[in-house]
């Protein structure tokens, strides 16, 4: 029996998890093969419960379990604990790096009903449709930190080493190359040894892959082709700080936030997680936009499990309540069908 562990968080993420998994128990009711959901304490409430952000129960769950579904974690409530006991440094970073979950990809694809709810011109995001690769657990986050005195300084040390670069440029490639084979890898080799060196390797690379066009970019002018012509972007890879950043600016070609599903993987072993926080200031108030979830339990379904026509039935759900009109307060205009939360999760199940 496959095994999921479930870590709902803080915030919005106890209201957006209970959405995702009535979605999936809805989708595969009729499936042969049953699922195990348990769930488990991590960030701030594993901390106020238990006085740490990551329990050695919840990691070796983790470890144990097929998938991992997170919903999100953090809140100004913790924010004065020293940095290493928070819940995003004393719980995500060290969860990633216990897995393995190198490699983070983001679908930004834009849902033509959900056009006018973004901030950009609808000639500009009609056609938007990419994956963003970020590696995930390599890079400054990870890099030795300090602080010294005398005069007082703070440091990060950006590190990475061959094989990490190259596994992540090697998944850019496979994910083009299934795609329209287009690879744009985002750098800023011109100030950055770290990017040369990831220059080179993704060159190095490239020759296995004749078919797949492979395109350099710095990062500042990524950001800026991002908003202003989207569309020419297939698969882009990049590092973890560069990641991080734009993928938080590609979610608002799709309208928002609360729309970008995140897999973070190694191998068939996902932990899948909507891109956004845990929204204090709504949380508790039904006012959140449980999709990204639910698009992330679908790619579980798919990655890991294989059941694409599951996840597929998800997606097109999602889309189906959307062209309804339907919308979460995130998204909506004056005239919009406004749902709350767990409104929306029913709509989902009921367009499945």
């Amino acid at each position: 029996m496959p095994k999921i562990a479930v870590l709902p968080g803080d915030g919005i993420g106890r209201e957006i998890i209970p959405e995702a998994l009535k979605v999936l128990q809805a989708v595969l009711k009729d499936c042969p093969v049953k699922f195990e959901f348990d769930s488990y304490l991590i960030g701030g409430a594993a901390i106020d419960e238990v006085g740490k952000a990551l329990p050695a129960e919840t990691l070796d769950a983790c470890k144990k379990a097929d998938a991992v579904l997170l919903g999100a974690i953090g809140g100004p409530k913790w924010d004065t604990l020293p940095a290493k006991e928070r819940p995003e440094l004393g719980a995500l970073l060290p969860i990633r790096k216990e897995l393995g979950l190198f490699a983070n990809i983001r679908p930004v694809k834009m849902i033509p009903s959900l056009i006018s709810a973004s901030t950009l011109r609808e000639e500009v995001v009609r056609n938007v449709d990419m994956v963003v690769i970020r590696e995930l657990t390599g890079g400054i986050y990870f890099g030795e930190k300090g602080r010294n005195e005398n005069p007082r300084a703070a440091y990060d040390i950006l590190l990475y080493n061959e094989e990490e670069v190259r596994r992540i440029i090697e998944l850019g490639f496979e994910t083009a190359r299934g795609r329209r084979k287009k690879l744009c890898s985002v750098d800023k080799a011109n100030v950055l040894e770290s990017s040369r060196f990831w220059r080179e390797i993704a060159e190095d690379v490239a020759k296995k892959y004749p078919n797949v066009e492979l395109t350099h970019m710095y990062v500042d002018n990524a950001a800026m082709q991002l908003v202003r012509y989207p569309e020419q972007f297939d698969v882009i890879v990049t590092e973890n700080m560069f990641g991080d950043i734009l993928t938080d600016l590609a979610s608002m070609l799709g309208g928002s936030i609360g729309m970008l599903a995140s897999a973070s993987l190694n191998g068939k072993k996902g932990l899948y997680e909507p891109a956004h926080g845990s929204a204090p200031d709504i949380a508790g108030q039904n006012k959140a936009n449980p999709l990204a979830t639910i698009l992330s339990a679908a790619m579980m379904l798919c990655y890991t499990f294989d059941l694409n026509e599951e996840a597929g039935r998800i997606e097109n759900a999602v889309t189906k309540v959307l062209d309804q009109g339907y919308r979460t307060a995130d998204l909506a205009k004056p005239d919009d069908k406004v749902l709350g939360c767990k409104e929306m999760g029913d709509a989902v199940v009921a367009a499945l």
